[in-house]
């Protein structure tokens, strides 16, 4: 999709900080780190929103799960622990329209999350 940031970050139109990528998806650290190490879990694949998975999509969100988790062992934080989030929708604060996994580490969490 043209006008979306993350579809541009992904061909090399924008400069990110990549941490991986292969041919399903790409991980950034995030502009505004919410935790010390707080990454976005991208697929290249264009989907608005979680609202527009499809059945095709299932083993796709499943690789951007067991990468977060691959990063988070690979930057020391597997044992000590993570959190994962995916928002939907702008009330959930997803402000960027491409589904996206949230990464964050490194400090304590607090829940329910705010």
């Amino acid at each position: 999709m043209a006008s979306c940031l993350f579809c541009k970050i992904i061909a090399g139109e924008i400069p990110s900080t990549r941490v991986y990528e292969d041919d399903q998806l790409v991980v950034i650290t995030d502009i505004s780190p919410q935790a010390p190490l707080h990454c976005l879990v991208i697929p290249r694949k264009h989907i608005p929103t979680l609202n527009e998975l499809t059945e095709e999509d299932t083993g796709l969100v499943g690789e951007m799960v067991r990468r977060a988790s691959m990063t988070a062992r690979e930057h020391g934080h597997g044992d000590e622990g993570y959190r994962t989030v995916f928002n939907c929708n702008a009330g959930a604060g997803q402000s960027v329209f491409h589904i996206h996994l949230h990464l964050l580490a490194g400090r304590r969490f607090t829940w329910p999350p705010g």
